[in-house]
């Protein structure tokens, strides 16, 4: 049995006045006030860390950075090193977010030291399962599936709703991308039981999006559209901007392979603008490959696909993103064999290292 999911990056009094599924906006709300009224260096550290995490869900990237950065300082003047690895694991998860993998990896390594030394198992999980993402959204499913696994069995031996939910839909996500589709629907089916049991309406709203995207590549179009609009649902409820914007996409993929491209491509570009405006250069990309694809299909010209898609696997080798380079040259080999030329990626040749749907974006 897991109890209640609860959020661990509000501490101290805010994590008697916030839960964790509050409005982010009462979230910054309240966080401002205890950073004005704090009177010691650890309380304003708290408070800066849960600003800098409402921030950073809501989009606000500037800010999320300045706070993060401010917590940590004012943990370092407190002396205390956990407090100090919760400040960096936000930074490390803000550097995730705006495609700055290496500094996230680098930024989540220290957080984990910091925590060891510190004591803080919930400060140290938290940093090693940020790792893991960053290596898990790379491609690099080798080097961190062990630590999946790893996190899911303290997930489960603590009995934590939260982090459960987290490790068990990113082994899913590795399943869906490496072609085992019944796997991951098992497993993102599973999250979102544990994710509802566990009153985690955000962790049910990233689950359900992975259930979607595994039924529509089942060719299940409605149901999966159906699971996106109840996952935008606690989306908008609790103004998570990041989230929405991926559901958003996810539903342009939905659309897409149901060959449904000219709606397809009107989602896209309002998950484009999403992702602008907040300044994260994945789902951007992401997005603008999804347009690429869909306008493509609609009977775009050949030469243009070329170019964007030479640009768009630019930006993920860039970015470190090994899955979403596959996807750009599988649909440029698809393209290319459709009109007898060759698939060769013009931009790096490189050995295809999924049999998953190329489709996704």
């Amino acid at each position: 049995m897991y109890g209640k999911a609860f959020a661990p990056e509000y501490q101290g009094e805010l994590g008697t006045a916030l839960s964790v599924n509050s409005s982010y906006e009462d979230v910054l709300a309240t966080a401002r006030r205890a950073r004005r009224d704090a009177g010691t260096d650890l309380e304003r550290a708290r408070a800066s860390l849960a600003v800098a995490e409402a921030n950073r869900r809501l989009g606000r990237v500037d800010d999320a950075r300045t706070a993060w950065r401010d917590s940590y300082r004012s943990a370092r003047r407190a002396g205390d090193r956990g407090a100090m690895s919760w400040a960096l694991w936000s930074g490390g998860t803000l550097a995730r977010q705006c495609g700055s993998l290496a500094l996230a990896r680098r930024l989540l390594a220290l957080a984990v030291t910091l925590a060891d030394e510190g004591g803080d198992r919930l400060a140290h999980g938290y940093s090693l399962a940020g790792l893991a993402e960053t290596g898990r959204i790379q491609g690099d499913y080798a080097a961190v599936a062990d630590l999946h696994e790893q996190l899911l069995e303290q997930a489960r031996a603590h009995g934590e709703a939260r982090h459960m939910v987290w490790a068990m839909s990113g082994i899913a996500q590795m399943h869906r991308n490496t072609g085992d589709y019944a796997k991951a629907l098992e497993l993102f089916e599973e999250s979102a039981r544990i994710a509802a049991d566990g009153d985690d309406a955000r962790g049910r709203a990233w689950s359900l999006r992975g259930v979607a995207d595994v039924l529509s590549v089942q060719g299940h179009t409605e149901q999966a559209l159906s699971l996106l609009s109840e996952a935008e649902t606690i989306c908008r409820t609790m103004n998570l901007a990041s989230a929405l914007a991926y559901n958003h996409k996810m539903r342009g993929n939905v659309l897409f392979r149901a060959g449904r491209y000219a709606e397809a491509s009107a989602v896209y570009d309002g998950a484009l603008r999403e992702f602008e405006d907040m300044h994260e250069p994945r789902g951007t990309a992401l997005s603008r490959l999804g347009l690429v694809k869909s306008r493509s299909r609609m009977g775009g010209s050949m030469d243009q696909t070329l170019t964007e898609l030479d640009e768009l696997e630019r930006d993920f080798e860039r970015i470190g993103l090994r899955h979403a380079r596959d996807m750009v040259i599988a649909f440029r080999a698809e393209l290319l064999s459709s009109v007898g030329g060759s698939p060769a990626a013009p931009y790096g040749a490189t050995t295809l290292r999924s049999p998953a749907v190329p489709a996704t974006s």
